[in-house]
């Protein structure tokens, strides 16, 4: 059976990971694919660079999402790229991160097939592994944790879902879109047991230009996040592994102000 990257496959669907941001974490078949792409559906927060390797004279399309606002709804999304194949035409979509990774892809992948037509997908660096390796912060470790977990901090009910093993010693807890309920994320997992002094880091715009790593103990992350301003694209990582990052120690910093000025 012939790869659907072939270019004389014509009506399908690619979706791409297109990773935490910098170009050069781009994997040698998401640019095979976007360099054969008539149609680029991408989300918000896409490198211009990364859109830019696509051909001139294939239409770009942005369904860009934002907490409670959205360019399109999901299942419109998912209308839009079967109605583009349906012509003919080769749509890449284009996710941040990695599609099968709080990128919905399972959904649009549901979809295409509904709709009988073929659809390929071409993982990505995940903003967690990305900005992690940027901030040295290894998400295991053999004297620190010997697992890890990936959550999505804006369900809906956050205050109902059973993270319960998910975070503490021995274990790392990686929270997509987190920064807005920083507090209820830290009160959360303090009331299932984690202990207040365990490390904590933000990574704000990993990979990007302005990326900053933070950290602080949980107890401290709905402050810290407030007080420095942290705003998304960001992770947060729960574990003892923080602090073999090079994350600046944020607390710490407001620990020898205060000193000093005592």
């Amino acid at each position: 059976m012939a790869s659907l990257l072939d270019p004389s496959a014509r009506g399908r669907v690619i979706l791409v990971g297109a990773g935490p941001g910098d170009p050069g974490l781009l994997t040698v078949r998401a640019v095979e694919a976007l360099k054969s792409a008539d149609i680029v559906v991408h989300d918000g927060l896409i490198d211009r660079r990364v859109l830019d390797i696509a051909p001139a004279s294939a239409q770009r399309i942005s369904v860009a999402k934002q907490r409670a606002r959205h360019t399109l709804p999901q299942d419109a999304i998912n209308a839009l790229i079967v109605a583009h194949v349906k012509t003919g035409a080769i749509v890449v979509r284009l996710k941040g991160g990695d599609p099968f990774i709080f990128g919905r892809g399972g959904e649009e992948v549901e979809a295409v097939r509904a709709a009988g037509l073929p659809v390929e997908v071409i993982p990505g660096v995940s903003a967690a592994l990305g900005c992690a390796a940027e901030a040295m912060l290894p998400l295991t470790h053999r004297d620190h944790s010997s697992a890890v977990s990936f959550v999505a901090g804006q369900c809906k009910g956050l205050t109902d879902q059973d993270w319960s093993g998910l975070a503490g010693k021995g274990r790392t807890l990686v929270i997509y879109m987190g920064v807005a309920t920083a507090s209820d994320i830290a009160d959360k997992l303090m009331r299932d047991g984690v202990a207040p002094e365990m490390p904590v880091a933000v990574l704000e715009r990993g990979t990007l230009s302005g990326s900053r790593a933070i950290r602080t103990l949980l107890a401290d992350l709905g402050s810290m996040v407030d007080r420095e301003k942290v705003a998304s694209p960001a992770i947060i990582v729960v574990g003892e592994v923080v602090d073999l990052s090079d994350a600046e120690d944020k607390l710490g910093r407001w620990a020898r102000i205060s000193e000093s000025v005592a």
